[in-house]
């Protein structure tokens, strides 16, 4: 096609092509004089007196960057098996002669920050967990020893402190309830040992629960953050610590935008506990509470907000426990604490962690569909907070009663089976002998060595109450049936779905 142009218009082309040319050579005549004294015309020169330049985080990170060190862990693992013909984990040849079993030690790596003059630093606690020794290096490479003042394994935060005889350079903890989606962060860390490695991104969401802990509230950030920023700080525009980088999401195993920090206010009361004893003291009211699905909510005739029940349904609570002793019984859903709304158990184990044992707390439940208050005095969580439910609820010997329509079959519990099933020799209730495939008790997850103890709120204690309490539900036309089963350790409720009167054979 071009040649076919050229062959047929040679001298258009020719034309053009002069103007052109004829063109730029007045343009370069007009134009010289110009470029030797009007410097609006320099390119370079317009750009740096017109242009206002993005924010630059690079005076920021000076200033901060020597608060944040490097966090060194030595593991000290089990000897290593050196008769195989490897040798040990790591050697690539076999020895070529016997040699005495050594000990390895394994070195980690991640990151941490300084939060006083005097050394205390904040990083992860699965950071030091099992460490032998832990060091910390500088930006200006001095390497200190550290010893670990406290971990809280719940948050997944531990405080360091090392000595010297200058004060350290630290960072202030800033107010995580300000954050809002959006906002640029700064992250500096040591991922795979690049020490004082800077990213920044923004703040995607916060409050998220990733299945870590009952304490789960992390701001989700897609600053890039790697193996070895673990304890390392996340930084707003104005300096301040909000967050501490701490986990990621990812297929891959590097960073794919999806990063997770452990909120500043959070960070500020577990550190200063930490510093003060050692340890973290949390608040305990003494129940076992689950989420309020739509299911369970129908089963158990809830308050609904737009096809959505909010609280945390009590499945449990301790014999004598503080919620037990101001008036709470299973089946109440707790909706507020200290006029602050709980939404899910996860509201509610963080509302009630914050309050002082011996302090009081104002509780808000619905039963029965009526809104009632309870001043609770917050007691101290014991050591193992599982164990004070085991002293609680099973049977009188009746026979087993069967309810065909459910595919249930219960059994009384029996001696044999509270000491297989680990219950105490006071429990009572009705245990599942039998489910059949399919059925609706199949189908709502309930299983043979469940015991249940309470049908909606009422309490039973063999398997004839067990089947009266369901037949009651059932006359009142409810749509689902909650059970409150043991199950381990473990008090729960389970929705089963009521079959239509013309679905029961």
């Amino acid at each position: 096609m071009t040649s076919f142009i050229a062959r047929r218009r040679p001298h258009r082309i020719a034309t053009f092509s002069a103007v052109l040319l004829a063109g730029s050579s007045l343009a370069i005549v007009a134009l010289r004089p110009a470029l030797a004294d009007d410097q609006s015309l320099n390119a370079t020169a317009q750009v740096q007196r017109d242009y206002k330049p993005l924010p630059s985080f690079a005076p920021l990170v000076t200033i901060v960057k020597p608060a944040v060190v490097s966090v060194t862990v030595h593991l000290k693992l089990q000897t290593a098996d050196q008769s195989g013909p490897q040798g040990p984990e790591g050697m690539p040849f076999p020895f070529p002669f016997p040699h005495p079993q050594q000990p390895q030690a394994v070195e980690a790596k991640g990151s941490g920050f300084f939060i006083s003059p005097k050394g205390y630093l904040i990083t992860n606690n699965h950071v030091v967990k099992n460490a032998k020794s832990v060091f910390v290096t500088l930006s200006d490479g001095e390497r200190l020893v550290a010893k670990v003042v406290g971990t809280d394994p719940s948050t997944d935060l531990a405080v360091l402190k090392v000595t010297r005889s200058k004060p350290f350079p630290y960072l202030e903890l800033g107010d995580s309830a300000k954050v809002t989606p959006g906002q640029w962060v700064i992250a500096i860390g040591n991922p795979f040992g690049l020490a004082e490695t800077v990213t920044t991104g923004v703040v995607s969401a916060l409050g998220r629960d990733i299945g870590d802990g009952e304490y789960d509230s992390f701001i989700q950030v897609d600053a890039p953050i790697n193996e070895g920023n673990s304890g390392g700080p996340l930084l707003n525009q104005k300096g301040q610590v909000i967050g501490v980088n701490t986990a990621i999401l990812t297929p891959t195993g590097g960073s794919v935008g999806i990063g997770f920090s452990i909120p500043s206010d959070m960070v500020k009361r577990i550190s200063s506990e930490l510093i003060k004893q050692g340890h973290v003291t949390r608040g305990f009211i003494g129940v076992q509470v689950q989420t309020v699905t739509p299911e369970m909510a129908a089963a158990m005739g809830l308050k609904s907000h737009d096809g959505r029940s909010d609280g945390a349904l009590v499945a449990e609570t301790v014999p004598n426990g503080p919620a037990a002793k101001a008036g709470l019984q299973p089946g109440d859903v707790i909706t507020a604490v200290d006029g602050k709304p709980v939404t899910d158990p996860r509201d509610l184990a963080l509302a009630i962690s914050e309050i002082k044992p011996d302090d009081s707390a104002k509780v808000t439940y619905e039963r029965n569909g009526h809104d009632k208050t309870a001043a609770i005095t917050v007691e101290k969580m014991p050591a193992n907070a599982e164990a004070a439910f085991n002293q609680g609820p099973g049977s009188n010997g009746q026979p087993a009663a069967n309810k065909p329509e459910l595919g249930l079959t219960l059994a009384p519990l029996t001696e044999s089976d509270r000491q297989q099933l680990n219950m105490p020799i006071s429990a009572k209730g009705a245990v599942v002998a039998h489910v059949v495939p399919n059925s609706p008790a199949d189908e709502a997850g309930l299983r043979s060595g469940d015991v249940v103890v309470g049908v909606g709120s009422a309490t039973v204690t063999d398997p004839d109450q067990a089947i009266s309490a369901i037949h009651k539900a059932e006359a009142q036309k409810a749509k689902a049936i909650a059970l409150r089963v043991m199950r381990g350790n473990q008090a729960i409720f389970v929705a089963v779905p009521l079959p239509k009167p013309d679905d029961k054979k």
